[in-house]
């Protein structure tokens, strides 16, 4: 039986329930709005689903195995037999008890749930197709639109998805088998998180990377140990090559490249080819013409510091809203679009916004690089502590690295942050309440941290901007 159409009405219509989508409805409800949320795939978006935690699931499994199988310096000989597809039923389970904790919050805070794809009639009014063949459709008429409907990966010429050798990153994630050749376009984060991935599961990693360097964007001290580390691994990288194509041969496949420069373009034996060369924002699937969105010539949605578009009445949070295509920044404008609507003294601020690699050793940063400061007018000062010199990294065995923080040299301030080595994502977190609170190199040095922790790091850092570090040479 098909459904009839219906029409209901909603105080706020939020299309998408990733990181930002989500968020933005828990804290409507919390605030008394009347929500719905539609979502067309699977609450949680891609980072819950098929991104962040199922790739973080991944790296630490892979990196399980790989440290107990290369633990002899500590005395440990080992030698881990990796069941694939068990490992993929254990971050299955991980995916699932996230998305259905949404799933429920949503519900705990009276969230309308939608399964099927909206788009916009007009300025006030969208449409619903609902999820399943023959369950209708529905109009909802709503007073506010939050536009949240994230990323997805970038398709190059001649390298399509729909090809069985093809992959992009929710493909390769989902892999019951690890290939035994496999060529990464793209040295981006992406493209080396999972180049660690797959060389740790024992298969041949090349990555293809048409700039000079990996990580692209990041300074270059920074990706110069995850280039180590990755070769160390096994991974072979070429730089200032293109993917051109690809074709079937002996069993396998052979990835053709050109040259950016004066080198000769290569011919890559594999058996799979991931492309990871960067995410495009979804914006063609909700007719933004009919409410009158505007959108920049990369398709990215324009907002203002409320997460506002160009009509006051319809926000964009998350990755639709543009760079940096991060899950906590799509959060945090979330929660501002719901709270901006809710009538609450609301605004974005993104000046202490953190970034983290996944790769080894990690890599976090936040805030203004040394250069960024300069730029900006200051007059900088950077305090920096090797990881080899703290005891706690030193006993974990991953002493590659270093803090570093970044300061006005006038008033000490902390600028800005930059940390490579073992949990950089996890340190960062420091630097960047620091920059949000307006802490100085004082105020981080004379707090006292723990001993022995990496977090120590952080302290030294400071002290060695102060020019009296402890355990290392001052500048």
């Amino acid at each position: 039986m098909v459904v009839g159409d219906v029409t209901t009405g909603t105080d706020v219509l939020i299309i998408g329930a990733g990181p930002g989508g989500y968020v933005a409805a828990i804290r409507a409800g919390q605030l008394d709005l009347d929500v719905t949320l539609v979502e067309k795939e699977a609450y949680g978006g891609v980072c819950l689903n098929h991104g962040c935690i199922p790739s973080k699931a991944l790296i630490t499994a892979t990196g399980v195995a790989h440290d107990a199988g290369n633990a002899e310096e500590m005395g440990i000989h080992a030698a881990p037999e990796i069941d694939i597809g068990q490992m993929q039923e254990w971050k299955g389970g991980v995916v699932d008890q996230l998305t259905s904790g949404v799933e429920k919050l949503c519900k705990a805070n009276q969230v309308n749930l939608i399964e099927g794809r909206a788009e916009f009639v007009d300025e006030n009014e969208a449409r619903v197709v609902h999820s399943g063949e023959g369950q209708g459709a529905e109009t909802i008429e709503f007073e506010h639109a939050i536009l949240a409907t994230g990323s997805r990966p970038i398709e190059i010429p001649n390298f399509s998805y729909a090809d069985d050798p093809v992959l992009d990153s929710k493909q390769a994630l989902a892999l019951e088998d690890a290939p035994d050749a496999m060529v990464i376009v793209g040295a981006g984060y992406i493209g080396m998180e999972l180049a660690g991935v797959f060389a740790k599961l024992g298969t041949d990693v090349t990555v293809v990377e048409m700039l000079d360097s990996v990580l692209p964007g990041y300074e270059s001290d920074l990706a110069r140990p995850v280039k180590k580390h990755a070769e160390s691994l096994g991974v072979d990288f070429h730089f200032g090559q293109t993917a051109a194509g690809w074709e079937e041969m002996d069993g396998g496949i052979v990835v053709r490249t050109d040259a950016a420069g004066d080198d000769d373009g290569l011919e890559l034996d594999a058996d799979k080819v991931l492309v990871a060369v960067g995410r495009q924002p979804v914006t063609d699937t909700v007719d933004l013409g009919a409410v009158g969105v505007e959108t920049d010539d990369r398709g990215f949605v324009p907002t203002d510091d409320r997460a506002r578009t160009n009509k006051e009445h319809v926000f964009a949070v998350g990755d639709v809203a543009g760079e940096p295509m991060l899950a906590h920044k799509g959060s945090k404008e979330g929660q501002v679009a719901a709270e901006v609507i809710a009538g609450e003294p609301a605004a974005l601020d993104y000046q202490a916004i953190p970034a983290a690699v996944f790769t080894e050793p990690e890599i976090g940063t936040v805030g203004m690089t040394e250069t960024e400061a300069e730029e900006a007018g200051f007059e900088p000062v950077v305090g920096q502590f090797p990881f080899r010199a703290s005891g706690r990294a030193l006993t974990t065995g991953e002493s590659d690295g270093f803090v570093r923080l970044v300061a006005d040299a006038e008033d000490g301030f902390v600028l800005g942050g930059q940390v490579v080595g073992p949990e950089a994502s996890e340190l960062i977190a420091e630097i960047g309440l620091a920059v949000e609170l307006g802490a100085t190199l004082e105020d981080v040095a004379s707090t006292i941290h723990t001993h022995p922790t990496l977090s120590e790091s952080v302290m030294e850092a400071a002290e060695n901007g102060l020019g009296h570090a402890i355990h290392t040479l001052n500048r």
